[in-house]
Order: C-alpha cells, then sequence, then structure tokens
C-alpha cells in the first residue's frame, strides 16, 4: 500500500498531445508541472497565470478551468511538452527527458500554423542556445517551421518576469476564436 507522501511517478499518457493537423495554434512547454502530472491537466497549478492569461490576451472568449483543456480544441488550440516523460520545475526535468527530434517530428505530422513556447527555457531547448540569447515575442521567420512565438512563463514561480504583452502580440497574430 503506498504511503500518503508518495508521489505517483509521471506518465507519457498523464498530459496526451492535444494535436490535430492544421491547428491554429499550439502550446509547447517543457514539461508538466507536478500538479498538471497528477491531474492530467495542463496548467493545472492554482498559482499558474496560462488560463487567465490567454482569456485576458483575447484567444479564448472566457476563462478556461485546467480541466477544460480539451476544449480548446474547437478553437483550433493544441497542447504539447518537450518532454512527455518528465514532471516537475524546468530545473527538474532531466535532460534525457526532453526529446526536441520528437517535437520537430510532430511539428511535421500535424503542421500548426504558429507554435507558442509557454517559457524561454522551453524555446531554449527547442532552438539549443541559452534562455539569455531568445527573445520574448514573435521570432524570426524559418521557412521551414510554423510561426513561433515564445512567450514569458505563466507559473508562478517566474512571477518577476511576468508580462501579458507577448501573449497579447499573440493574440493579435492569431486569427479570432470566432474564426477557428
Amino acid at each position: 500500500m503506498p504511503r500518503i507522501f508518495d508521489v505517483p511517478k509521471a506518465s507519457p499518457d498523464r498530459l496526451p498531445d492535444q494535436l490535430l493537423p492544421n491547428l491554429r495554434l499550439v502550446f509547447v512547454g517543457t514539461a508538466a508541472s507536478t500538479r498538471s502530472a497528477e491531474l492530467g491537466h495542463y496548467y493545472a497549478h492554482p498559482g499558474n497565470r496560462f488560463w487567465r492569461a490567454i482569456h485576458e490576451a483575447g484567444i479564448t472568449p472566457r476563462r478556461y478551468q485546467p480541466s477544460e483543456f480539451a476544449a480548446l480544441i474547437e478553437f483550433g488550440i493544441g497542447f504539447t511538452d518537450l518532454s512527455k516523460s518528465g514532471a516537475g520545475m524546468d530545473h527538474q526535468i532531466a535532460t534525457a527527458s526532453i526529446d526536441v527530434p520528437g517535437f520537430r517530428a510532430k511539428i511535421e505530422k500535424y503542421r500548426p500554423r504558429t507554435i507558442a513556447f509557454t517559457s524561454k527555457k522551453a524555446a531554449s531547448l527547442f532552438y539549443g542556445r541559452p534562455s539569455s540569447g531568445i527573445a520574448l515575442g514573435q521570432q524570426p521567420r524559418d521557412g521551414s517551421l510554423p510561426e513561433i512565438f515564445v512567450l514569458p512563463s505563466p507559473s508562478g514561480a517566474a512571477s518577476g518576469h511576468w508580462t501579458l504583452e507577448p501573449w497579447r502580440e499573440l493574440a493579435a497574430w492569431i486569427a479570432p476564436y470566432e474564426d477557428a
């Protein structure tokens, strides 16, 4: 019988990809938080600003709850992470669990119009360069990839670097949710 303080291990099936061909937007994190892995919902920690941010920026018509993440597919919005087996804060994720080639294969297969990294850390892992060299907002165009945006982390642990502006820039770039 498990003890109360035993934390279940993250499983690749805990936060399944929410992907379909030709989505207008896919949010990409580094890995699930411990809370998200436990609940099976993206951006589930109560201190995470993700759900408030996408509504306040104009990406969704109302503020959704983490348990409703699958409903965003109706707006052409999907979800994935660079690590599907790790869970925790970015510094807790094992480097070996980061699967950039696997993520690139998903992008090639599903061909979303726009991808948005929900932290500079996720973008730095994708680009293979330090976070300090990555600007927030829309990235320079690479013809082989969809449009790419880098957003400030909505995690409560990243409060000192929070701004809604890049989220608003993303909302202005993508078609309004009514057109999805």
